[in-house]
């Protein structure tokens, strides 16, 4: 099945051509032309979603879950053009397009079971006390409600998980809410053929038709209008820490401020303790080295800093890595600008006196191939540069003197989304010293693992303190992230006719 994109935005059920239109740069294949983004279009869309949300904020949840499931259904059936149109726009291989699409899927479908059962709604009930003294208690119930229409930016590096219809966009249409997307200019096609899977899902189910918008393409002015509309209340963003730092402040600035959720990045700190790495310390070098390099290190949870007692064992683990790296050819990136930030990233390292270069190499064009520096506990605390995510396979090994010198590194690291602990039983202590410094760091912490990869389960969190992600109480990942959409009501001596349905 072969899918030829028309370029054009969903808005409220009408595919609406533009005046002004862009390129797409594929990493190989066909470029088609897309329609850009307006403000214009923006308030369309905003306009619809808050006219949907009198409609869809008030259906049952069997309902919003057989429309998750359909969506799902209609991603399913068109699952070999979105594989093609995925790989030609990203570079990604077909492999890792495919599990993304069952990702995808699979969020929306534990989505739609998991609004089924109804323990989200966190529904609490105090009952009246009329004799009570010296004044009687009223009957007090609460509910989780929705909180009215969302915004979701695309994210550059998952086209289907974390875009489109990906978890921001699931939590959103299972909590309530209808979902204006920004599509990302990196895979256009991709957002559009799966747009498509939506609007299809909306006429099965008798959706409104505004429940859902794609918007395509546009500058800068199209996502501040997006998160300054003031009929949005609530945002879902994946993707730099500046973008997300700007749109942030824009929230914030409103005349009503609105929630934004941005996931910014992490640099997901290891710490490989004595024991375990005299153990296999080789294992673990080759281990962290095929984590760094998996999809070009293209992933937010990219463990890009391994911290290691200064010695043999380190000297042991930094060759195995670079032995592993050396079989690693070049990848290609997701975009040209993301290749080139990746480059610009060495770049900065290669200028630092305050590392030496392990493994090297050079980038050229959309090709990406892994670099890994090493320095010392002391220089990293002094160059606050070393702890900037650079989004691509390029690693830090940082040598320490002691435990003590590692758990005082620990506390000088930002908030991340992950820290790993690499131990065996002997190094018990030394982690016990570790795990309060990290659980403050990181919405997820790991033992004798690789963060890359996200579980999609009742337990994940996928966000962590700043600048991880900009609400350090909330997660993109995992069913969880439906609360980020939802607000508590209390209802008050209702009678039974008047009360919400999920109270009855």
């Amino acid at each position: 099945m072969t899918f030829t994109p028309h370029g054009k935005h969903l808005i409220a059920g009408e595919w609406v051509d533009g005046a002004t239109h862009f390129q797409s740069e594929p990493a190989h294949g066909p470029a088609h032309q897309f329609s850009v983004g307006t403000v214009d279009l923006v308030d369309r869309a905003c306009q619809a979603a808050e006219e949907a949300f009198w409609t869809y904020g008030y259906t049952t949840r069997e309902q919003r879950a057989r429309f998750l499931e359909v969506i799902a259904d209609e991603i399913d059936a068109r699952a070999e053009a979105v594989t093609e149109i995925g790989s030609q726009e990203t570079g990604l291989p077909e492999g890792r397009l495919q599990g993304e699409r069952g990702r995808t899927i699979g969020q929306l479908r534990l989505f739609a079971d998991h609004i089924r059962k109804g323990d989200y709604l966190d529904r609490r009930h105090d009952p009246a006390q009329p004799d009570r003294q010296p004044a009687p208690r009223p009957d007090i119930r609460m509910v989780e409600r929705p909180v009215g229409p969302v915004v979701v930016f695309g994210a550059s590096n998952f086209p289907l998980a974390f875009s489109t219809a990906g978890g921001d966009t699931a939590a959103a249409l299972a909590a309530g809410c209808p979902v204006v997307v920004r599509g990302h200019a990196a895979h256009p096609g991709t957002g559009e053929i799966i747009a498509e899977a939506i609007f299809a899902a909306i006429g099965k189910t008798g959706m409104p038709k505004g429940v859902f918008s794609l918007i395509q393409g546009g500058d800068n002015q199209v996502g501040a209008a997006l998160v300054q509309h003031p009929l949005i209340k609530a945002v879902g963003f994946t993707g730099s820490l500046g973008g997300g730092r700007a749109l942030f402040d824009l929230c914030a600035q409103r005349p009503e401020p609105i929630p934004f959720f941005g996931e910014l990045g992490s640099v997901n700190p290891m710490f490989l303790l004595p024991e375990a790495m005299k153990a296999r310390a080789e294992d673990l070098g080759k281990g962290w080295a095929g984590s760094l390099t998996m999809g070009a290190g293209q992933f937010c949870t990219n463990p890009g800093i391994s911290v290691v007692l200064d010695g043999a064992d380190a000297d042991r683990y930094t060759a195995a890595a670079k032995a592993a790296l050396e079989a690693v050819g070049p990848q290609t990136m997701l975009t040209n600008g993301i290749a080139k930030a990746y480059q610009n990233g060495k770049a900065r390292f290669d200028a630092r006196n305050s590392v030496k270069p392990v493994y090297t190499t050079e980038s050229t064009g959309r090709q990406a191939s892994p670099n890994v520096y090493e320095t010392t506990g002391a220089n990293y605390l002094q160059d606050h540069s070393l702890g900037e995510e650079v989004f691509g396979p390029l690693g830090l090994i940082v040598r320490v003197g002691s435990v003590d010198e590692m758990v005082a590194l620990a506390k000088g690291f930002e908030g991340q989304l992950t820290t790993t602990i690499h131990m065996d039983e002997g190094d018990l202590g030394d982690a016990q010293r570790l795990l309060p410094v990290l659980e403050r760091k990181a919405g997820r912490v790991l033992v004798n693992g690789f963060p890359t990869g996200v579980e999609v389960v009742d337990a994940m969190v996928h966000g962590g303190p700043y600048p991880a992600s900009t609400n350090f109480g909330a997660t993109s990942v995992g069913t969880l992230a439906i609360r980020r959409f939802l607000r508590p009501v209390s209802y008050q001596n209702l009678p039974q006719g008047l009360m919400p349905e999920d109270l009855r």
